[in-house]
């Protein structure tokens, strides 16, 4: 039997759920944003577990045998009313192309697709960097799924002592500050061996909780799973402004306020 958790929003102004998310099958817990807990975000999604899907065999195991469990999960999500579907692991950057070409919908199954759309944001001279869970996993394979350089700067929480055994689904129980922790140590070793990185990219659905402490502690821009879904959603759903009968230019301009040179001295 199917299981698709919907969450609905009153105050949502559409009612709908149109972004459909397929969960890996673990056991760690999902605190608010977490890309598997649905009131993560501020709009309603659908949630579909992939049985079968846990972290060894999507992160160890290359997600073998894996792409049509998760192709029939994007088509039931699809079925049930989702009009884009992403994934809640980015390691699944190597079904990026499989699933967008059989969902039938846009998909994006991993916040490393973002890393292009960064790199345009960037100064001459600067690069993106990925941090994952994983680094000892994280392969070309992966990189080319998103569409990727393969010299792209890449760096994992392996190290750490807490945020990738929870996310591997080796705990279940953690302390905030040690996932933070080691998420600031491995951007800081980033940029110890890519000093030209000028923004990161978190591949771990898991990581966005810890986001804000990354960018306090080094100051650069922080992308991950919220900031692509918020982008994807957009797009899906765009947002509806109140619309206006006739419309004149001398009611509609922007009211600019001049500086006064006098009062910053």
């Amino acid at each position: 039997m199917t299981t698709i958790a919907a969450r609905t929003h009153r105050t949502w102004p559409h009612g709908e759920a149109v972004v459909g998310i397929l969960l890996l099958d673990t056991k760690f817990p999902r605190v608010f944003g977490d890309g598997g807990n649905s009131n993560t975000f501020p709009f309603p999604v659908l949630v579909k577990r992939v049985q079968g899907a846990t972290p060894f065999q999507v992160v160890d195991r290359q997600a073998e045998g894996l792409l049509e469990p998760f192709v029939k999960g994007a088509h039931e999500l699809v079925a049930a009313g989702a009009a884009g579907i992403t994934t809640t692991c980015g390691f699944l950057a190597i079904f990026q192309r499989e699933l967008a070409q059989r969902a039938g919908v846009p998909v994006a199954a991993s916040s490393i697709i973002q890393v292009p759309l960064v790199q345009r944001l960037l100064p001459a001279g600067k690069r993106v960097g990925i941090i994952t869970a994983d680094a000892r996993n994280f392969t070309a394979r992966h990189l080319e799924g998103a569409g990727l350089a393969l010299d792209t700067p890449v760096i994992g929480t392996e190290t750490g002592t807490t945020l990738t055994r929870v996310f591997t689904d080796k705990l279940t129980e953690y302390r905030f500050e040690d996932c933070e922790a080691d998420l600031v140590n491995a951007g800081r070793a980033m940029l110890e061996r890519h000093p030209d990185v000028g923004a990161f990219v978190l591949e771990c659905t898991n990581m966005p909780p810890f986001a804000g402490a990354l960018e306090r502690a080094l100051g650069l821009p922080v992308y991950d799973f919220y900031t692509l879904i918020s982008w994807f959603h957009s797009g899906l759903k765009p947002t509806r402004f109140p619309r206006q009968n006739l419309v004149k230019a001398a009611d509609w301009q922007p009211k600019v306020t001049q500086p006064n040179p006098k009062a910053a001295q």
